[in-house]
């Protein structure tokens, strides 16, 4: 399992996102990512986490994301992008 930092703004997303797709490479598929502990992030953690969706299909693994906290749930909603940054899977794949 992965999880997230408690912080993932612009400073931080690159980084993040590097250590995760490390990760990415030593896990089977599912790929489980806790986010219980990210309580300051602005919209960089919605780039974070949709770069590493595109990363896991590219890996040919399946993304899991829990423990998402309500107000990232609520901007990915205002950027259009809430079925893909979900606590469930989405229920469709991406496509290449």
């Amino acid at each position: 399992m992965l999880r997230l930092p408690h912080t993932i703004t612009h400073p931080q997303a690159q980084a993040c996102l590097q250590e995760l797709q490390a990760g990415v490479a030593t896990l089977p598929s599912p790929v489980v990512v806790d986010a219980s502990a990210l309580t300051a992030f602005d919209s960089s953690a919605l780039a974070v986490l949709l770069e590493l969706r595109r990363h896991t299909a590219l890996a040919n693994k399946d993304l899991r994301l829990q423990g998402l906290p309500e107000r990232l749930k609520v901007l990915a909603s205002v950027y259009g992008v809430q079925d893909l940054i979900s606590d469930m899977p989405p229920s469709i794949g991406l496509a290449p």
